[in-house]
């Protein structure tokens, strides 16, 4: 086997390992949010990331811990919920990567289980020390709304979000 057919092989299991990192690291989200555990779900962002949706935002770390522990989110998952992720789509690009997926906020009521929310989420990340973290997470309802639809094709497409 030639060198170079050994670093595209290097290249291509590099590209796997990353997508998987990603897609796990992604699909812990709705485990930890519903069990509570704020420090664990933080960590799976950048200490200075943002989270970006129609009813909050959040900047770092401890804002991210303050929302798991709030009265409001205790709430919900007191009485019973579930953050359900769809399948999510990587484009990686070196160190940076875009990713995309559907959500669901299911809750229990006393009727039974209701849908609160379906969002469309717009994941960017980067890799640094300890590994893939996110750097911003955008969702926006899928009610209709342009925005929403324009966040599935950015990430899609493996695009950027503009920030202003």
């Amino acid at each position: 086997m030639t060198d170079d057919r050994i670093a595209a092989l290097e290249q291509r299991l590099q590209t796997l390992e990353d997508e998987r990192e990603i897609i796990q690291l992604l699909a812990g989200y709705g485990a930890l949010a519903d069990s509570g555990s704020a420090e664990e779900l933080a960590a799976i962002w950048e200490p200075d990331g943002v989270y970006d949706n129609d009813e909050i935002s959040m900047v770092g770390n401890a804002q991210l811990v303050a929302m798991v522990n709030s009265t409001n989110h205790q709430g919900w998952i007191g009485n019973g919920a579930a953050h359900f992720n769809g399948p999510v789509k990587v484009t990686l690009d070196g160190d940076t990567a875009v990713a995309v997926n559907h959500s669901l906020m299911v809750i229990h009521t006393d009727e039974g289980f209701v849908v609160r929310r379906a969002t469309a989420n717009h994941w960017e990340l980067r890799r640094g020390e300890q590994g893939w973290r996110v750097v911003v997470r955008t969702g926006r309802l899928l009610d209709g709304r342009p925005e929403a639809r324009a966040l599935l094709a950015a990430g899609a497409r493996g695009q950027h979000l503009e920030r202003a």
